[in-house]
């Protein structure tokens, strides 16, 4: 039985993603061409790599024991083909970076263009999700999250200034249901909250006098989604808590109202993160260096 890394390019894809779409997508082939390739691949290897039904794609026992070695020895191809990249001019090579969607939007795009445009030949790979996810596993480079949730063995760099957050509502709700004088009587304000993808809410963080204070907002609007919630709160269906970056122009229309705002002071922001590993894609070695020259 002969076989070449070529041969599990797209069985590692569809691993990953779970999916014959999403990995058809990654790998700029046709989902029929990716499916191909994988019973070809279990015909040549006499075994069944994934179950498949029309809604689902899941890996077997094989499947798994097979993905869970083969994942970092093709990591580790590619940091020797990244290697060779010394040797070039100009950079080469894919960055896939998982990011929540705020970040992405506000942060991590306006690097991206610029850094698009002196890199030609560096292929940037973003997935925008709010959910958590092991990028090891996943095969990332990097994932962006806020610094309070990256995980401590991973090695971060800002990718942003602080974050200032804002409880904003328009001017004619706070004209119908009050200005709350203090983060408590938000229990009991019609509120638009964000929930996390994983079904998580996420607390509505203050403080005073270096005194923390989280309050559980329970709101009437639940979303997973923070432009979703923007949203919302323009069409005057609460207050909600977002950020500066996302709020600062209907602030300066007057389409909104800020409160609290003594309760809300700077926090730490939005962070690259990545695994500590003695060698790095050229890719991201490449990105750091331009995150640190800005």
């Amino acid at each position: 039985m002969r076989t070449n890394i070529a041969d599990f390019a797209s069985f590692l894809a569809v691993a990953r993603h779970q999916s014959f779409r999403a990995a058809a997508d990654e790998l700029g082939l046709s989902s029929s061409a990716v499916s191909h390739a994988i019973k070809q691949l279990e015909q040549r290897l006499k075994i069944r790599l994934f179950n498949r039904t029309t809604r689902s794609v899941s890996l077997t026992e094989a499947g798994r024991s097979l993905f869970e070695r083969l994942q970092p020895a093709f990591k580790e191809f590619q940091t020797m083909l990244d290697e060779v990249n010394n040797f070039r001019d100009t950079p080469s090579g894919t960055l896939c970076i998982n990011a929540a969607r705020i970040a992405t939007r506000h942060f991590l795009m306006p690097l991206l263009a610029d850094f698009s445009r002196l890199y030609p030949d560096i292929r940037v790979e973003v997935t925008a999700s709010d959910l958590l996810v092991d990028i090891v596993q996943q095969g990332y480079d990097a994932g962006i999250r806020l610094s309070a949730i990256v995980e401590k063995d991973m090695i971060a760099t800002p990718i942003g200034p602080p974050l200032r957050p804002r409880v904003v509502a328009t001017p004619e709700h706070f004209s119908r249901y009050g200005i709350p004088a203090h983060p408590e009587a938000l229990v009991d304000h019609p509120c638009v909250v964000f929930r996390y993808p994983s079904g998580r809410p996420y607390l509505w963080e203050f403080s005073h006098d270096n005194q923390p204070l989280s309050v559980a907002v329970r709101g009437n609007i639940v979303v997973d989604d923070l432009d979703a919630e923007l949203d919302a709160v323009l069409h005057g269906a609460g207050a909600g808590l977002l950020l500066h970056e996302q709020v600062a122009d209907y602030l300066q229309q007057g389409r909104l109202v800020s409160v609290l705002e003594e309760w809300l002071p700077e926090r730490a922001g939005f962070q690259l993160y990545y695994p500590n590993r003695e060698y790095m894609s050229c890719g991201l070695r490449t990105f750091l260096d331009y995150i640190r020259s800005q």
